[in-house]
């Protein structure tokens, strides 16, 4: 539990709880630490306190960043684990729920570039491949120099049958 009034700054809290974590074996050398968005959801802490919990873990030596890939447990020369799904795809699917689910609507531009970034905590690179992934399957197409639109409906992909067709 943290003790957000006390004198301990919750970012410190929250980077003993996941050195805890990472003493205990429960996240192990070549894994991802949580990010900033799970950090932020699991604790209720912005995205500059969820940096900050990084920022520490890597100032003690217990993680280290790749940019546009998350932050990893141990030194940069431990093998990674490799993630389920790559990064820039888990962000597509999460526009393409909100695009589902009516936050952004068809012919209206999405966040752009720099707004993604800041609310993925990722690089520019990431955000883009993100976009042409969601441009791939229909969700969403650029006007050059404009910004990137949600598509008609019609456009977008079809939900697989349950039976497999």
């Amino acid at each position: 539990m943290l003790d957000r009034d006390g004198p301990v700054p919750v970012y410190k809290q929250i980077a003993d709880e996941i050195r805890g974590r990472i003493s205990s074996g429960d996240i192990v050398p070549g894994e991802a630490m949580p990010s900033e968005t799970e950090l932020e959801s699991e604790y209720g802490i912005a995205r500059t306190t969820a940096r900050r919990v990084a920022r520490e873990l890597r100032e003690q030596g217990l993680v280290y960043t790749v940019q546009g890939e998350g932050t990893f447990v141990g030194e940069p020369d431990v093998p990674r684990a490799p993630r389920k799904t790559p990064l820039y795809q888990e962000i597509a699917l999460e526009i393409a729920e909100r695009i589902r689910n009516g936050d952004f609507v068809p012919n209206r531009a999405i966040p752009s570039e720099k707004v993604l970034m800041e609310q993925y905590g990722v690089a520019k690179v990431t955000i883009r491949n993100s976009v042409a992934f969601l441009r791939e399957q229909g969700w969403v197409f650029t006007v050059r120099h404009r910004g990137t639109y949600v598509s008609q409906p019609e456009k977008w992909p079809r939900e697989q049958e349950k039976d497999g067709s």
